[in-house]
């Protein structure tokens, strides 16, 4: 035994016996329990008393008790209104989670549901003292930094319920909350582009150019489409303005409009995780509440090439999901189409190598495309991330694509 370890394990044993240790824990308690925990230097040391009692229970392998104490306390803290001091706090309980390989179960999805609720309610309560001139105040910026902190919070669990839970993607309500709050933060960046993109998380390294509004709301339609949630999608593209005649126009050098591409996001995304359900009623969902031109219209326009005017994503996404319900046979077809819409998947969307691993993925799971071995592996890894797509390749037969534009007449 070295001497350093000698030492160590003596400086344990005095420890224990003068109940330093429980000295330390008991004044934490009291501090959690304080009406004075709204005051910033008794949140502040609360923080680092929990912060050294986290760790050393987790160096001590009491994971349980590690995961219980960052929640009560970042829920105690929260609970004050103190929410940069328990954002921290946050950070560490889904950092453990993952780290200790905590089971993902019911209790916990109501714990982190809970602790979401009260970072949403006492991040209302100060924007209602910013109002009114209350103590806990704070500036424009400062939200926007802590609202992207609850997001990385929030991510972390997604992940952690993905890698050590039973659903793929991870737990449904904790992709629903991620989506809500990434949709929140990009109307917060929609209000004030400049300022907001200069604002950037420095935590959410994993991501590119997640200050943009386009950026958040596509991670927004990504994660509610594997919450299984299409309405609220649907929801959120009525509140987006229609197309502008320069984005519909046939070559048109400006981006899709952004109504269009977090539709076409969303439709890829769910065919490539194989839920055609959601995929179908999101698109019927999007052309009974949110399409105002006339869909007989839209797809005979598909197929014209002289009238001037760009593919329509609403028909795109209607001949995708007709597509998807064939047999391998299709394939070709398939193709076709993301040859003829290149233009529109290549120009204006949010991380587009995503798009093309979904697309990629669509083509292997119902055609049979088999994408380079190179490549797969990189597939993978990006529909692990919520990211995908590619492309096809093959002949088209012109009388199954005049069949299956028949069948859409009035269809979809």
């Amino acid at each position: 035994m070295s001497a350093a370890i000698a030492r160590r394990r003596k400086q344990l044993v005095a420890r224990k016996a003068t109940g330093e240790d429980d000295a330390v824990a008991t004044r934490l308690q009291t501090l959690l329990g304080s009406d004075e925990l709204d005051q910033e230097a008794t949140a502040y040391e609360a923080l680092q008393l929990a912060q050294s009692q986290v760790r050393k229970r987790v160096k001590s392998s009491d994971y349980n008790g590690a995961c219980a104490l960052a929640y009560q306390a970042s829920l105690s803290i929260l609970k004050k209104g103190r929410v940069s001091v328990a954002s921290q706090l946050l950070q560490l309980l889904a950092n453990t989670l993952r780290e200790t390989h905590t089971p993902v179960t019911t209790e916990w999805m109501d714990q982190i549901t809970e602790l979401h609720q009260a970072h949403e309610i006492a991040m209302a309560a100060a924007q209602e003292n910013n109002n009114d001139g209350g103590k806990l105040t704070m500036t424009g910026p400062e939200q926007t930094r802590l609202e992207r902190l609850e997001k990385e919070f929030l991510r972390r669990t997604v992940q952690w319920s993905s890698e050590l839970g039973t659903v793929r993607f991870g737990d449904t309500r904790l992709q629903e909350l991620l989506g809500h709050q990434c949709w929140k933060i990009s109307t917060m960046v929609e209000a004030d582009e400049t300022n907001s993109t200069q604002d950037e998380d420095e935590d959410d390294d994993e991501e590119e150019s997640t200050s943009s509004s386009l950026a958040l709301q596509s991670d927004a339609v990504s994660h509610m489409a594997l919450a299984e949630q299409p309405l609220v999608i649907v929801k959120w593209l009525k509140t987006l303005p229609a197309p502008t005649k320069e984005e519909l126009a046939m070559n048109h050098a400006c981006p899709p409009a952004n109504r269009d591409t977090l539709l076409t996001r969303s439709l890829l995304l769910l065919c490539a995780v194989e839920n055609l359900r959601d995929a179908h009623i999101l698109l019927q969902g999007y052309i009974q509440q949110v399409e105002e031109r006339d869909m007989d219209e839209l797809t005979k326009s598909y197929m014209a090439k002289d009238d001037g005017k760009s593919p329509s994503h609403v028909v795109f996404g209607s001949m995708l999901l007709k597509v998807c319900q064939k047999d391998t046979r299709t394939g070709p077809l398939f193709s076709w189409m993301l040859r003829s819409f290149k233009k529109e998947l290549d120009g204006g969307f949010h991380q587009p190598q995503v798009i093309q691993s979904y697309t990629t993925k669509i083509g292997k799971v119902y055609f049979n495309i088999q994408p380079p071995p190179s490549m797969m592996s990189t597939i993978e890894n990006m529909m692990g991330m919520m990211g995908g797509g590619g492309g096809g390749g093959g002949g088209m037969n012109p009388a199954m694509m005049q069949q299956m534009m028949g069948a859409m007449q009035g269809g979809m």
